[in-house]
């Protein structure tokens, strides 16, 4: 058995005959922080679209706690335990800051939707749907203990952003403030109680004060054993919450190791700043 909860060999994918990802390998261990970093195009969110099925890989094996998910539709991914957020936040606009943390348990739902794996069977599709449409009209005592099971995992996360989240928990998410719908969105990743939490710029477009609380909560998950795999531009933060820091340049990785042995990469100074200064502003 591997020691690691995420395997990644040779990963490939191209578009139009651009090598967006070109045969990168690396691992992520339970409880580990792992960011990715590197130039604007240099292959980032393509290897976290990639790793959560958004889009298929062109080649290469992806391994989640030892089993083969570089085939299975995103869907199935959930189910083995990857949740995620978008560089671009994603909500539903509509529904309450409650509701979109709801929605992210549905991958976990038994009872009430019973023969769920009919559902990716062409013929016997509408099966589970109406299976499901009679649970819920009618209920059952099994689906009820469930929704009871949802309404919990749902307080436990808005509690964690309870300052932010609590006063607005039943607004509908187009009137929140943008960090706001980024809490949410990681809210609802962490609804799944995920093996793998997979961040892309979980930052993006806020201020100071809002990054810092980011940072905070990723450090609370960070010591609960939360294993992580992020992607971010803000520095400061990728080098204080990770244990190993991966960095991409054209598609490919062109450096790995500890926060302070990539800070200090010549290579990776190149690539990311053009020039010869340390990731963290001090001269060589």
């Amino acid at each position: 058995m591997s020691a690691h909860l995420l395997d990644v060999v040779g990963l490939e994918r191209h578009f139009d005959g651009l090598k967006a990802v070109d045969g990168i390998s690396f691992s992520v261990a339970p409880g580990e922080v792992v960011s990715i970093i590197g130039p604007n195009g240099s292959g980032k969110t393509t290897t976290l679209n990639l790793v959560t099925g958004t889009i298929p890989a062109h080649g290469g094996t992806i391994t989640l706690d030892g089993v083969r998910i570089d085939h299975a539709d995103t869907a199935r991914i959930a189910e083995q335990g990857v949740a995620r957020t978008f560089q671009n936040g994603r909500v539903f606009a509509t529904l309450s800051v409650a509701d979109n943390i709801d929605v992210g348990l549905h991958s976990t739902l038994h009872a009430s939707r019973p023969f769920r794996r009919l559902s990716g069977v062409f013929l016997l599709r509408w099966i589970p749907l109406l299976a499901e449409l009679f649970i819920a009209v009618v209920g059952t005592p099994a689906s009820r203990r469930e929704q009871r099971r949802i309404e919990e995992v749902v307080e436990t996360e808005i509690h964690r952003f309870e300052a932010r989240l609590r006063p607005r928990r039943d607004d509908p998410a187009y009137s929140l403030s943008y960090a706001n719908r980024r809490r949410t969105e990681i809210a609802r990743a962490l609804a799944l109680q995920p093996k793998l939490l997979v961040l892309d710029e979980p930052t993006a477009g806020m201020n100071q004060t809002e990054t810092a609380e980011v940072l905070s909560q990723l450090l609370e998950l960070k010591a609960e054993g939360q294993t992580i795999l992020l992607v971010e531009h803000k520095l400061d933060l990728v080098l204080t919450v990770s244990d190993r820091v991966i960095v991409m340049d054209g598609g490919r990785i062109i450096a790995q190791g500890s926060p302070e042995h990539v800070r200090r990469d010549p290579a990776v100074v190149e690539a990311y700043l053009g020039r010869r200064r340390g990731l963290g502003g001090e001269p060589e």
